[in-house]
């Protein structure tokens, strides 16, 4: 590696656990090295650092102040993320932010105009965009073998127990986390969901939460979400559903169906004829493993981040990559900001009782 294409150097900002899995994805990359980690609970940060042989810190500010980083992973509490994404591209260093993107599109909003302006690049962790059966969907929707695009189903039936929402004091509360399930548990499938179908422009929903003590959000959500193109989806997406199944988007067009379930594409058939199907049980439509012949068979979706497949390692290759060439990152503030559109219109809709418009991604400065 030429000194040109040296390894970028990261620091991780937030030590917990999807933080630590950062920490691992980075030091496993040629072309990223773990340069420091940022924490304010100093046992959280210099236990990190010592398992990686790197600096700790406890104020952002140290890390943006050394000109030897080059960017950020924030794993911070989700009310966070703008604001430290915004003093991070000031100061020059590029973005790497989990999901959501924040839980405030007016704060979404003012580090897109910042970033924008930046010459420094950002994105938002969509990892599952990566995934292989992603990628066969995507194709087959965007080539037109699935015809149109009738309806959609985004399901995450997953359980989290009580102690996981005791874990942290900003777990479970709507000015820190930013919602419940629907907004760190569903967030990743509703992304999908949007991406093969298109602009979404209106939502109506229902919200409670009905498992679990002390949380002012929904740990339960059902919403319909209706796209400019006539299309309708269902999105149903929980963290009490003992003992927790899988992340299952489906979608179905007038020429073909997918079916991803943790992951994996289950069913695939494309490229009919829109004329009468076989009855059902009455042949093998089921084209899934002739396109994606070898699938992960790993852990599901709503397993710890440590153990799921190589997604974020992916992205991280287009970040870098994106960074390298000057082009933009196939998950950009814009893209992450539509589907935060999403789901606080779900989460208005259910507070208010009404179908509720979602804000295009102009609107919303995006």
């Amino acid at each position: 590696m030429s000194e040109a294409e040296s390894p970028l150097r990261f620091a991780v900002v937030g030590c917990g656990v999807i933080g630590r899995h950062h920490a691992a994805v980075i030091t496993g990359r040629p072309d990223a090295e773990l340069a420091a980690v940022v924490d304010p609970v100093p046992s959280a940060a210099d236990e990190l650092a010592a398992q990686y042989g790197v600096t700790a810190y406890n104020d952002l500010g140290d890390v943006l102040a050394r000109d030897d980083i080059d960017g950020v992973a924030l794993c911070t509490p989700s009310g966070d993320h703008a604001e430290q994404a915004v003093l991070a591209l000031r100061a020059g260093k590029h973005v790497v932010i989990e999901k959501p993107l924040d839980v405030d599109l007016v704060a979404a909003a003012r580090l897109a105009e910042v970033a924008n302006r930046s010459t420094a690049s950002a994105t938002v962790i969509s990892q599952h965009r990566f995934d292989p059966a992603t990628e066969v969907v995507r194709a087959a929707v965007e080539s037109g073998k699935l015809g149109r695009l009738t309806s959609a189903v985004a399901s995450v039936a997953w359980w989290r127990s009580q102690s996981y929402y005791d874990s942290g004091a900003w777990r479970g509360t709507k000015a820190h986390d930013g919602g419940g399930a629907l907004i760190n548990q569903s967030i990743h499938t509703i992304d999908l969901l949007i991406w093969l179908l298109g602009d979404p422009v209106e939502v109506t929903a229902y919200s409670a939460c009905l498992a679990h003590d002390g949380l002012d959000v929904e740990d339960t959500a059902v919403a319909v979400i209706r796209f400019d193109s006539g299309a309708l989806a269902v999105v149903h997406g929980t963290t009490a559903a003992y003992p927790g199944t899988s992340a299952r988007l489906q979608v179905h067009g007038t020429h073909g169906s997918a079916i991803i379930d943790d992951d994996r594409l289950v069913y695939f058939h494309a490229g009919g004829s829109g004329a009468e199907a076989p009855a059902y049980g009455g042949g093998d439509t089921n084209q899934a493993a002739l396109v994606l012949p070898a699938q992960d068979t790993g852990p599901s979706a709503g397993a710890e981040p440590s153990a799921l497949s190589n997604a974020h390692s992916l992205q991280y290759a287009d970040f870098l990559t994106a960074i390298r060439t000057g082009t933009e990152p196939l998950v950009t503030i814009a893209e992450a900001t539509k589907t935060l559109a999403v789901i606080l219109a779900i989460y208005d809709s259910a507070a208010r009782h009404v179908p509720v418009p979602i804000p295009s991604a102009a609107s919303t400065g995006g």
